[in-house]
């Protein structure tokens, strides 16, 4: 028999929508800040000249570059003012999270509920903005020194660093705003509006180059064939769960007994979502970047930033393998930080609840724990097998970035967890309205009383 919200489910409509006001609200404030960030993509850093940019991305930007401007929503290409993006706030969160295992004060913040989460995320803030210095002065010498700079100097470079770490600060306050007022994660919405933006271009490019003969003729349909299963393949495992049966055993509610009953613990195939890809491909490009901005001067003295270049181009082996390692670190890393064995089976055991042949407490989360490790090694070896081997094909082949499993794995991802998020906003408001409606019916038949 179906439940409640099951039923509720199916009932949703385009009238439920309508009635809906906050949930519109909150979409159109969503949208609202997505196009702020759309048009902060097409504002370029002071100083820049734009015939050098035109004639560097002639071609559009490939290898690292198009990976950079996949992530930064375009600006890659245009040298625009969130050309940094969003990845060193992600990078300092890694950095935050990985220390927090080790260092007792952070450690303690976590332990202290909400007020504790505040301090750790103005932590991160803190870092956020040390990154985007560091990041945006790196990025600023590498524009210089490839050309770009109309007047170089040392007003250039104060220049671009101050605007390009305000245009990550800028990025990382819009996504909470969006967060907390709008619908979805908002720093994942960012990242996905720079994928969504950069795909149309993508697909332009690639039937481009086959109407040229640069791609042979049966590439462009095997890479639509290919890019529909993945598709098909990231909703399935996203969706997948291993559900633990959890019984209740009678209990006794004033004069009566309630009956024990039976539910599941769900457990996510894939617990960390798109995070381990994102936190690879962030820390991948913190090297690749400074070292592909500055090998385009061709100077001898940047031999070595030319071979770095190259041994972590997308499709190197280098790359290939710090990618797979990376995510299969982080997908186990994060999964210990989202999902705790043993306070789950210290709450199953506070309200009576077990798992047949399993003792309560410290068996309970041994044995949620040997679960775990296994099914998130089927996740790591899915999302490896998602991300990178798209690249391999993509680096040889010479598809654009935009069309690989990472951008792919993050957009579908993405667009099921707001439209949860939105079902979910909907599902609240028809409860209200049915409790708003018993409320009424009941205090009528009180006054017919």
């Amino acid at each position: 028999m179906a439940s409640a919200a099951e039923q509720l489910m199916r009932n949703l409509n385009f009238e439920a929508f309508a009635k809906a006001g906050e949930l519109k609200k909150r979409i159109w404030f969503s949208l609202a800040a997505l196009l702020v960030y759309r048009f902060g993509t097409f504002i370029p850093i002071p100083g820049i000249d734009p015939d050098q940019i035109a004639r560097l991305f002639q071609d559009g930007p490939t290898g690292i570059f198009g990976l950079f401007n996949m992530f930064s929503g375009g600006s890659m290409a245009r040298m625009a003012i969130f050309l940094l993006g969003i990845m060193p706030y992600i990078t300092a969160s890694i950095i935050i999270q990985l220390l927090t295992n080790v260092i007792p004060y952070l450690e303690a913040l976590k332990k202290e509920g909400e007020a504790g989460r505040k301090r750790i995320n103005q932590i991160t803030r803190y870092c956020t903005v040390a990154l985007a210095l560091a990041q945006g002065y790196g990025t600023s010498l590498g524009l210089q020194a490839s050309g770009l700079a109309m007047n170089p100097g040392w007003f250039f470079i104060i220049t671009a660093t101050i605007t390009l770490a305000s245009g990550t600060m800028f990025l990382m306050w819009l996504g909470e705003q969006i967060t907390a007022r709008g619908v979805g994660n908002g720093i994942s919405l960012i990242i996905f509006a720079g994928i969504a933006a950069d795909m149309p271009n993508a697909l332009i490019r690639m039937f481009a180059s086959g109407s040229s003969g640069a791609l042979s003729w049966w590439v462009i349909p095997f890479v639509l064939l290919v890019g529909i299963a993945m598709i098909v393949m990231i909703v399935f495992f996203e969706r997948a769960q291993r559900r633990l049966l959890v019984q209740y055993p009678k209990r006794q509610l004033g004069n009566r007994i309630a009956q024990g009953d039976a539910s599941h613990l769900p457990l996510k195939l894939n617990t960390a979502g798109v995070i381990p890809p994102i936190f690879a491909s962030s820390l991948l490009l913190m090297p690749q970047t400074l070292a592909g901005l500055m090998s385009q001067n061709g100077a001898s003295s940047q031999d070595w930033l030319n071979q770095l270049n190259a041994l972590l181009a997308p499709g190197a082996l280098l790359n290939v393998l710090l990618f797979t390692a990376l995510i299969v670190f982080f997908c186990f890393f994060y999964t210990a930080i989202v999902f705790d064995t043993k306070e789950t089976a210290d709450n199953l055991k506070k309200y009576g609840g077990f798992m047949p042949g399993i003792r309560p407490g410290e068996k309970t989360a041994n044995y949620l724990d040997y679960v775990l490790v296994r099914i998130t090694v089927i996740g790591a070896a899915y999302l490896a097998f998602i991300c990178v081997l798209p690249t391999l094909f993509s680096a040889d082949a010479g598809i654009p970035v935009a069309l690989g499993g990472t951008s792919l794995l993050i957009a579908v991802s993405v667009t099921m967890d707001t439209v949860a998020q939105i079902q979910s906003h909907l599902l609240a408001h028809q409860y209200e309205g049915l409790i708003k409606k018993s409320k009424l019916k009941g205090a009528g038949a009180g006054r017919r009383g």
